[in-house]
């Protein structure tokens, strides 16, 4: 049975297919916070997820309008601070996923949040918050982002969360102990990285999405092979559970 679902819902499914059964992972608002909790709610019950403002292990009632709405709290294991979380967790090397999101990311894995260029000039944003703790340190990192030409470049504007950096510099190089991007999940695609080259490379392409739409949508010379594998879409619980229990009133899978 064809079952109908939106870009955002199946950008969740993804997420959550990335998480493995008892790691520890730090993840914000939106599509990585669904996507934990999807994970939690089918293969991952074992997966605990930290609120970077510092509460472990929550099973939020619904979603939230901020880190700080106490609905995102319900049954954290532990409430403590920032500094816990992103200090005594992220830093001692115990979070095995970070979750970021991007205005920008390039074909190295660096992603940018701090500006971005416009027509009346450069435009300041709210920068890194934790961000490039993540990137730096996380044992690997999953970024979500549109699938626009405009934000997924050959290079980032400006680096404010590293990737494999490049350019003579690389990870170990820069004394970063994260092991660095691991997947870009978009509305389009799947991508990964070349474990030599440590450019992005496609792993799959969503149902619908055509190759010409792919290469316009994308900001750098992205090759797509002509046996590129398509995405498994969500079945019918994943939607359920994402419909009736995660994100009831659609305030991160509406229909776009």
């Amino acid at each position: 049975m064809d079952i109908e679902f939106s870009t955002s819902e199946l950008m969740v499914v993804c997420g959550a297919r990335e998480l493995r059964d008892n790691e520890v992972a730090v993840v914000g608002l939106g599509i990585p916070l669904l996507a934990a909790a999807l994970a939690q709610r089918t293969h991952a019950p074992g997966l605990k997820a930290l609120n970077e403002l510092g509460v472990a292990d929550p099973r939020p009632i619904e979603q939230g309008v901020g880190n700080a709405d106490p609905r995102l709290w319900w049954q954290g294991a532990f409430f403590g601070s920032f500094v816990d979380i992103m200090g005594t967790c992220l830093h001692r090397g115990v979070v095995d996923v970070g979750f970021l999101g991007a205005l920008e990311v390039d074909v190295y894995g660096n992603s940018n949040t701090t500006e971005i260029q416009t027509e009346k000039g450069v435009r300041r944003l709210n920068g890194s918050g934790g961000a490039n703790d993540m990137a730096s340190s996380a044992k690997r990192t999953i970024i979500i982002a549109r699938h626009e030409r405009r934000k997924l470049v050959e290079r980032v504007t400006h680096l404010t969360s590293p990737g494999f950096l490049t350019g003579g510099s690389s990870r170990e190089e820069a004394g970063l102990p994260g092991g660095g991007p691991s997947r870009v999940l978009t509305d389009k695609a799947v991508l990964g990285f070349d474990t030599q080259t440590r450019r992005m490379k496609l792993i799959s392409i969503h149902p619908g999405v055509t190759h010409e739409d792919l290469h316009e949508s994308t900001g750098f010379d992205l090759e797509i092979p002509s046996d590129v594998a398509v995405t498994e879409p969500p079945t019918q619980e994943e939607i359920r559970l994402i419909r009736e229990e995660l994100d009831p009133k659609r305030m991160y899978t509406s229909a776009a």
